[in-house]
């Protein structure tokens, strides 16, 4: 075994304990520090592709093929005696985050479009979030409740968000949906939905609820998903499109998992087909209309390259920025 590797497994999972579990999962905060601390179990995972190593990813890996909960001891044996299973496993996953949420951080987006909107989704996994007007949505601003639900009443998935500033959100009419993967998800797949909800952490509540109820609209009206990647598929698909509805390109959380030399032309390929919503981390690319920055730590909601609002990565809060309203067209 590579040394080389298993002292980057110990220092990428010590890295995870220590800064990103605390206070989201107590169950891969532990998990982590076995492997940072135990020789045989980060010799186990550096089997894994160093492109496949992420915690996340290996430990929704685990969590599918069967590792035990509770006991670490028990966990950290497994984990050595099925090494080979986990490296082959890891070797054909990805970490496809599919958080219906963000749907709350883009609506103030897509309210700035008029419909009706083909919308298209660029990482779209199982195309959760291609349904933004069969969610109900619920904007807490203060002691206010901002309610709004599709038109034929509250949704089984209600996203619940943090709203500040006054935007104008009112439900997208969507009337085409269609995305892009690499690997696209099938909310209608038992192992899909498996794969989805189990890359949800230990402890993070109602978001597996969440998530299992998108599914379920997904697989009731499932949208056009497409294998490729994003810039070369791009055209061909939102050729596809139907010519009487204004076509809405998102790239929600997207554009880091695509390697930089790729991005522009993904954003290139957006702006051309029609309309770009992206959620970013400012730093992130040169997409943008104006140098931005974050002032709470989110990222960067924009339309067309403008910066509308600062929002939480996956949508539990948004800051909108005055004087959005000017990049309607």
């Amino acid at each position: 075994m590579d040394q080389d590797a298993v002292t980057a497994v110990v220092e990428r999972y010590g890295r995870f304990a220590r800064d990103e579990a605390p206070g989201r999962s107590a169950v891969y905060e532990a998990w982590a520090r076995r492997v940072a601390d135990d020789p045989a179990v980060a010799t186990a995972l550096a089997r894994i592709a160093e492109t496949r190593r992420q915690p996340p990813l290996v430990f929704a890996v685990l969590r599918v093929l069967g590792a035990p909960f509770g006991d670490v001891d028990a966990w950290a044996s497994w984990v050595v005696s099925h090494s080979d299973e986990i490296a082959a496993e890891c070797g054909r996953r990805s970490v496809q985050t599919n958080e219906p949420l963000r749907c709350a951080a883009l609506l103030p987006a897509l309210s700035l479009i008029e419909g009706p909107i083909a919308l298209l989704e660029v990482g779209a996994s199982a195309g959760l979030c291609l349904f933004p007007d069969r969610y109900s949505y619920r904007y807490r601003r203060g002691a206010d409740t901002l309610a709004l639900d599709p038109a034929d009443g509250v949704s089984p998935v209600v996203l619940d968000s943090v709203l500040e500033g006054m935007p104008e959100v009112r439900m997208p009419q969507v009337v085409w949906r269609a995305g892009i993967d690499l690997n696209p998800l099938d909310a209608r797949r038992a192992e899909d939905r498996a794969w989805l909800t189990g890359l949800v952490w230990p402890g993070e509540e109602g978001r597996r609820e969440r998530i299992v109820g998108a599914l379920a609209i997904a697989a009731a009206d499932p949208p056009l998903l497409v294998a490729g990647d994003g810039a070369d598929a791009l055209p061909t698909l939102a050729a596809r499109a139907p010519r009487d509805a204004t076509l809405v390109v998102t790239t929600p959380g997207v554009l880091a998992h695509i390697p930089r030399a790729r991005r522009a032309a993904v954003i290139a390929a957006a702006r051309t087909a029609g309309r770009w919503i992206t959620l970013d981390a400012p730093g992130l690319h040169d997409g943008w209309t104006r140098p931005v920055e974050s002032l709470r730590g989110g990222f960067t909601l924009a339309l067309d390259g403008d910066v509308i609002a600062e929002v939480d990565p996956l949508g539990a809060w948004v800051a909108w920025h005055p004087g959005s309203e000017a990049v309607r067209r």
